[in-house]
């Protein structure tokens, strides 16, 4: 799931692969490995991705329906 809405996220901020890549300071071809779920990335470069996405780390990683199913509010910034 992490990987599927990254790229959608990515997409609707109007961002390329290689200008996000860039963003976070990463080489391009691990920027690719997120999107295709060949690789996650570390906790730290999570909180980069979600803030730079302007989303939640919970939304990122899927977890909104579990938010929602114990009526904690939750915005997905879409």
């Amino acid at each position: 799931m992490f990987n599927k809405r990254l790229r959608e996220m990515r997409m609707k901020r109007g961002f390329t692969q290689q200008r996000l890549a860039d963003i976070l300071n990463i080489a391009l071809r691990s920027y690719q490995c997120y999107e295709t779920g060949t690789r996650t990335p570390c906790y730290d470069l999570l909180i980069l991705i979600a803030d730079t996405l302007d989303v939640s780390i919970d939304y990122l990683l899927g977890r909104d329906e579990f938010m929602k199913s114990h009526a904690i509010p939750f915005d997905e910034y879409l």
